[in-house]
């Protein structure tokens, strides 16, 4: 009897070293400008290429400009030199790359769902530590460092370290206005931003299975902030649908043989797992984060934490020095909490249901004086799917800016960032010092949470404005 995690493991082993790490075999390599002109340099440098050219494909993401005239104006050189780096390495080993200009370019954890890239029982890997988003396809998709990245382009194999698994089982379900990040925020909350280190985390549950796949992507996109570099789902009816009509080429072709041999990529029992942990869907409410730990969340309609309330010296100063970082005052109300900046995009929310439940609030209503309200799709392919629905329209009537595809304000690398002292409720996944910007102030909410703060000006639950 084995876990879901530990079949696909094995069926990708190819050998054990005496330190007892293993070396897996990896299906599909995305890179991404950041990540990846060490890895090229050494190769080139090495005088090796690509172990297997098909395997692998490039988007460009983190650099990207969102504004209208990037394909023209990249205002920062560093960005502007790795971009053209990414040109430059793919050309000569003959990547495939999604450049600016190709109407599939978007975030790379999703434009590869979005793409068709990842299929159940596979292994996936990326100079990113997000990659974990992509087990929401019931793949093992892990984020890598730089060197790994040579020695995966090298060989299509990466040594690691088995880890432990951990069945998280979510049963019951999310109640209106409570979203897959609400989801994703309570568990972080439950277990800790360590508490998944050493392990994969397998979602399972009636609340997983009642999920879409856009919202698991989301709820295994937070993964990584509770630790784990694994974060995956079993396929089902769910997952064969959305996949169906996104595969191409061979895989496209014995589509029907996959779909059978899926059918056995399931935990064969909860006592399989090396550790459990159970939640109640129900009891889960819109939320948001106060500190600078994605662990560090409440309700909207509860109240920051007071530090001085615990007996952990250490963790009272933490809490002291998030408090200072962000602004806040103990105990302080979180709808109390009024901010300058609403941004929904990143690999964790900027897909079409996330656009249409941030819409869905703001229809015919407009934002906040005073708060800036910025929109950044996906991927290219999210944006002209938004525009064709009117959602596009609604978010610009609403005053949002409605901005080309990319990683923007999350990681504040590519001319979108968060001044230092503003206050920014963000759709993304990492709420860190620093983060959206030197000095700015993150926090993380749902779309939907996202829009309804943007409206009243302050972090607001969207239940409050929904009909």
């Amino acid at each position: 009897m084995a876990t879901l995690f530990d079949k696909i493991w094995e069926a990708h082993r190819l050998a054990r070293n005496a330190a007892g790490d293993e070396l897996i075999y990896i299906d599909r390599h995305l890179v991404h400008e950041v990540s990846s002109p060490q890895a090229f340099t050494a190769m080139a440098e090495a005088g090796r290429g690509l172990r297997s050219l098909a395997r692998h494909v490039a988007v460009q993401d983190h650099n990207v400009p969102t504004t209208a005239d990037r394909l023209v104006h990249i205002a920062s050189p560093e960005s502007a030199a790795q971009i053209e780096a990414l040109r430059r390495n793919t050309r000569a080993t003959g990547m495939r790359l999604l450049d600016l200009d190709d109407p599939r370019q978007g975030i790379v954890h999703v434009v590869a769902p979005e793409q068709g890239w990842i299929l159940p029982g596979s292994t996936v890997a990326c100079g990113d530590s997000h990659t974990a988003t992509l087990g929401a396809l019931g793949a093992l998709a892990c984020g890598v460092g730089t060197s790994e990245v040579e020695h995966l382009m090298s060989t299509q194999s990466l040594w690691m370290q088995k880890p432990r698994t951990l069945g998280i089982a979510i049963e019951g379900a999310l109640g209106p206005g409570v979203y897959a990040k609400d989801l994703a925020l309570a568990v972080i909350h439950r277990i800790g931003t360590g508490g998944g280190v050493g392990q994969a985390i397998e979602y399972h549950g009636a609340a997983v299975r009642a999920l879409s796949i856009e919202a698991r992507l989301t709820l295994c996109n937070m993964t990584i902030e509770a630790g784990s570099r694994f974060g995956l789902v079993a396929p089902d009816a769910t997952t064969v649908a959305y996949l169906r009509d996104r595969v191409k080429g061979a895989a496209h072709e014995h589509f029907e043989a996959a779909v059978r041999a899926w059918k056995d990529l399931f935990t064969d029992r909860p006592g399989d797992y090396d550790r459990r942990e159970q939640m109640d869907a129900s009891t889960v409410v819109p939320s948001a984060t106060w500190g600078t730990s994605p662990a560090d969340s409440a309700a909207l309609t509860g109240r920051v934490a007071d530090g001085m309330r615990t007996d952990d010296e250490t963790e009272r100063k933490r809490i002291a020095a998030a408090m200072a970082y962000m602004g806040l005052e103990p105990g302080q109300a979180m709808a109390s909490v009024p901010i300058d900046i609403a941004f929904i995009g990143s690999c964790t929310n900027a897909r079409i249901e996330d656009l249409r439940a941030a819409a869905g609030v703001l229809r015919g209503r407009h934002i906040a004086s005073g708060v800036r309200g910025l929109v950044v799709p996906g991927s290219t392919q999210v944006k002209q799917a938004a525009e064709a629905e009117g959602l596009a329209q609604v978010f610009v009537d609403a005053g949002f800016e409605w901005r080309e595809s990319g990683c923007s304000m999350c990681i504040g690398m590519n001319g979108d960032s968060v001044a230092p002292g503003l206050r920014c409720a963000s759709t993304s996944n990492r709420n860190f010092e620093n983060r959206q910007g030197p000095g700015g102030r993150t926090h993380l909410l749902s779309p939907a949470s996202v829009a309804a703060s943007a409206l009243r000006g302050r972090l607001t639950d969207p239940r409050e404005l929904m009909a």
